[in-house]
């Protein structure tokens, strides 16, 4: 039966009002604050006022009340317990356990895991992003005692990411440390203009292969994958003359690769025409056989005809060979009948006074070539002497017998 039902005593009350009687309202706050420290007093073991018996004992329904909030409280804590315990793994992540600070052996997967808290100790590293430092190392002397200030940039990749939480107790100090050690160590071992000109991927290269050394050794399970020299300059002081010598370094490398360039130019070009020149001699040697062999034949075929009709041959050889010489002439001789004598028709002169060029006198119409006979027929003696030039020859530039 509940406690405010009708006919109940009202002996169990919650806010401890038994006694009221006939009034159903609710208590007071001074009452219901004691009531509850009674509760609490029988709960830890301590009596209060009317609490007991006359054992000394309290009553059993305290005692079942005190048991049921412990046992609430115990399972709250057992829930709290267990959903503390659930954690994710992101994909990039990977999960080292210890538990008792004993590593467990299996590295905890990308996903929902569940560890027992306070028991297991999960720590979650990184092991796909890739991490960079940069360190500014002022006042760096080199083997040849200059003094330089470089800044390198380092990037790494945790590889091992158990050693990386045992090994050691702190790995970016660690990896800090060895970085200024490999650092210093190969700038030490490099010349000045190295490190500002030519040798700066050397100079990299080398304090990567030393500090990947260091990481090994002490285990820390870090990857460094690149390192870059971002900066490397004299200091302040000295600053303006190395500028000067890198300037004159440059100029010298630019005067260089003009002279390079100039070299692959000329070089081929000269191969060119040495080649062409190759090309033309052998053409030349090509046709000078070619027309020895040729007059050579035309030699034996005419050998074959002379011996079959001398006479004919030498005389049409006569002719051929006049025709040879009068063809460039621009001057005509003609035989007159009657004596030995001479005629010389000045045709070069002619044409000049017709204002025609020398060498078109084979492209004359056939009524200039009128107009020129007519001025010729006072020369030719003869009772026919108006149609005593043939017009043919004088337009084949060649003179011939009347």
């Amino acid at each position: 039966m509940a406690w405010n039902e009708p006919g109940n005593s009202n002996d169990n009350d919650p806010w401890g009002g038994g006694g009221r009687g006939g009034n159903q309202g609710p208590p007071d706050i001074d009452e219901v604050i004691k009531n509850i420290s009674k509760k609490f007093s029988g709960l830890f073991g301590g009596s209060g006022d009317g609490g007991s018996n006359s054992s000394g004992a309290p009553p059993r329904s305290r005692r079942g009340l005190g048991g049921g909030i412990l046992a609430g409280l115990l399972a709250f804590v057992v829930v709290a317990w267990a959903f503390i315990g659930f954690y994710i793994v992101d994909e990039a992540e990977r999960g080292v356990v210890l538990r008792f600070g004993e590593v467990l052996e299996d590295i905890v997967q990308p996903g929902l895991h569940w560890n027992p808290p306070i028991v297991d100790q999960v720590n979650l590293v990184n092991v796909s992003e890739l991490n960079a430092k940069t360190y500014e190392n002022r006042a760096m002397l080199t083997t040849d005692e200059n003094i330089i200030d470089i800044a390198v940039t380092v990037q790494y990749l945790i590889r091992d990411p158990v050693n990386y939480v045992i090994a050691v107790q702190n790995p970016e100090r660690s990896l800090d440390n060895a970085a200024e050690s490999a650092i210093r160590h190969v700038v030490g071992g490099n010349f000045m203009d190295q490190i500002l000109t030519t040798g700066r991927d050397r100079v990299a290269d080398d304090v990567q292969d030393r500090l990947q050394d260091y990481m090994d050794v002490y285990n820390t399970g870090i990857f460094v994958s690149q390192v870059n020299v971002v900066d490397a300059q004299p200091p302040d002081a000295v600053r303006p003359a190395f500028d000067d010598v890198i300037r004159a370094r440059e100029d010298e490398q630019r005067a260089q690769n003009e002279a390079q360039q100039y070299s692959n130019q000329i070089i081929p070009t000269a191969r060119g025409n040495a080649q062409r020149q190759i090309e033309q001699a052998s053409a030349y040697r090509e046709e000078a056989v070619a027309k020895a062999q040729g007059d050579a034949s035309r030699f034996k075929q005419l050998l074959t005809e002379y011996s079959k009709a001398p006479q004919v041959t030498r005389q049409r050889l006569y002719i051929e060979s006049l025709q040879d010489v009068m063809t460039a002439s621009s001057k005509i001789m003609i035989d007159v009948e009657g004596g030995n004598n001479m005629l010389y028709v000045p045709l070069d002169k002619i044409l000049e006074q017709n204002s025609s060029p020398l060498g078109s006198n084979r492209s004359r119409s056939s009524q200039e070539w009128r107009e020129l006979a007519n001025e010729l027929a006072p020369y030719l003696p003869g009772p026919s002497n108006t149609n005593a030039v043939d017009t043919s020859r004088l337009g084949s530039g060649r003179g011939g017998r009347q």
